[in-house]
């Protein structure tokens, strides 16, 4: 296969990465990332809550573009909401930060993964055709958030409501869990 084919072949995967190469510039050029600190998120969690929610969300979305774990999130709703309030906004936030993702990811890139001819790639994206929502919850459980899952996710054509409803139902768990011992490691630490 020529250069000129594969290149037209994966042009969206190409701009994919282009893009997203982009954000992450952007962020660490003006300073973005530095602010997107548990300090950061629970001063403004405790100002507003409301206010502090709404930005809350909008950073754990840019955070999970850019490749920020998800547990600095929950701590710091955690510090700011408690164990409770915490755990159900970084919920909100959560799924969110996946939709959103997945929005832009699979509008760029379309369903790329589709596209390898590889026996290996295609038996698992056949498992993920039989059972979508219960593929998708078992990676949420197991992966949370985890960035490169929505990448691929979002790649291999599962469609919008199957993804929706698998992250619903696989973040709840690990999200408790977190919240429970975060809530322990926060209780023997001198936070105030």
């Amino acid at each position: 296969m020529s250069l000129a084919l594969s290149l037209t072949r994966y042009r969206r995967l190409i701009m994919l990465v282009m893009i997203i190469a982009l954000v992450l510039i952007s962020v660490e050029m003006t300073g973005l990332r530095e602010q997107l600190s548990v300090s950061f998120l629970r001063e403004h969690l405790e100002a507003n809550p409301v206010t502090g929610a709404m930005i809350f969300i909008l950073v754990f979305v840019v955070g999970n573009l850019i490749q920020l774990p998800g547990w600095i999130f929950l701590v710091a709703a955690i510090l700011a909401l408690g164990t409770v309030m915490g755990g159900l906004v970084t919920y909100v936030a959560a799924v969110t930060s996946c939709m959103v993702t997945f929005a832009l990811v699979r509008g760029l890139g379309g369903s790329a993964l589709r596209e390898i001819n590889n026996p290996w790639a295609q038996k698992i994206l056949a498992k993920l055709d039989t059972h979508p929502v219960q593929s998708v919850a078992l990676l949420r459980t197991v992966f949370q958030t985890m960035p490169a899952l929505n990448y691929t996710l979002a790649l291999s054509g599962v469609p919008l409501r199957p993804y929706l409803i698998g992250t619903l139902l696989g973040l709840p768990l690990p999200i408790m869990v977190y919240c429970l011992f975060f809530d322990r490691i926060l209780m023997l630490l001198p936070i105030g």
